[in-house]
């Protein structure tokens, strides 16, 4: 159950959108008789009342035009996505976050589908931090975002995950710390989510996401590297919000590495301490 580690494990499912589109409207006001535009037969010589009854169609026009580009003139409200058009499936949207929080974890996610996937979203990061590498750290996460049904399995699981023998084969002490002179890395950082499934009462959350881990320092053989898998996170709501009953892992979807240059041990391990991670509500 551990995520974003060399230990987790897969599921999949999901289906993807993409909404977007563009319009133009187009007009043609009426020519002369038959007369060119330029040179040749002069346009024949209209009344002052032709002249008012054009110009009166061309401005009511003018503002049926505006009118449409507006988007039929409705405003938005300060929990809408202000945006021009229709959004791209990958725009950031939603309301605002909420303001609750369970220890560093929020809480209080909305109970609609993309409540469903602000919840996912924090889960996913706070399951794939640094503290479930500590026994104490790790109990305290997984009891906070746990439906009570599912905690003992939950908390039985990530324990065998993060067993001692598994801490000393990617470097760390018996309590998850890193040795004298090095920095531990592991963060998950979600990029997108999706619902899988939906329902008033349950919800299937895929999140897709960019994930570091490893350890900075000269005699470290686990350097900081960084991959990408989704996570798939099975929620219940439970009258007031979302709680995790599963979750799972696979690898990617994996983008094409860039070129930038790698950065020296040190560079990452003072990013690493400068740098704050955060929690995600979409």
């Amino acid at each position: 159950m551990s995520l974003g580690d060399e230990h987790g494990y897969g599921g999949d499912s999901g289906r993807s959108d993409r909404v977007g589109g563009s319009g133009q409207t187009r007009t043609r006001l009426p020519e002369g008789g038959g007369s060119e535009v330029y040179g040749g037969a002069r346009r024949p010589v209209r009344t002052s009342r032709s002249l008012i009854t054009v110009v009166g169609v061309v401005v009511l026009l003018i503002a049926a035009i505006a009118f449409a580009n507006r988007g039929g003139g409705e405003s938005l409200s300060d929990d809408e996505p202000k945006r021009g058009g229709a959004a791209e499936a990958t725009a950031a949207t939603g309301v605002k976050p909420v303001d609750g929080k369970n220890g560093m974890i929020p809480s209080g996610f909305a109970h609609d589908e993309q409540g469903a996937q602000s919840a996912a979203a924090n889960f996913a990061a706070a399951l794939g931090s640094d503290g479930m590498f500590n026994e104490d750290r790790r109990h305290d996460i997984v009891e906070s975002i746990a439906d009570p049904s599912a905690l003992s399995e939950l908390q039985a699981g990530f324990d065998a995950d993060y067993s001692r023998d598994f801490l000393a084969q990617i470097g760390l002490t018996a309590d998850g710390n890193a040795p004298a002179g090095a920095t531990f890395v592991n963060r998950t950082v979600p990029a997108g989510t999706k619902i899988a499934k939906y329902s008033d009462t349950n919800a299937d959350v895929d999140v897709w996401c960019s994930g570091l881990f490893g350890l900075t320092g000269e005699k470290s053989t686990k350097p900081v590297t960084n991959g990408w898998f989704t996570v798939a996170v099975k929620l219940k709501w439970n009258g007031s919000d979302w709680k995790v009953l599963e979750t799972s892992q696979k690898e990617g979807p994996t983008p094409v590495t860039g070129d930038n240059p790698v950065s020296g041990s040190d560079e990452i391990a003072d990013a690493v301490n400068e740098f704050g991670g955060f929690t995600y509500a979409r």
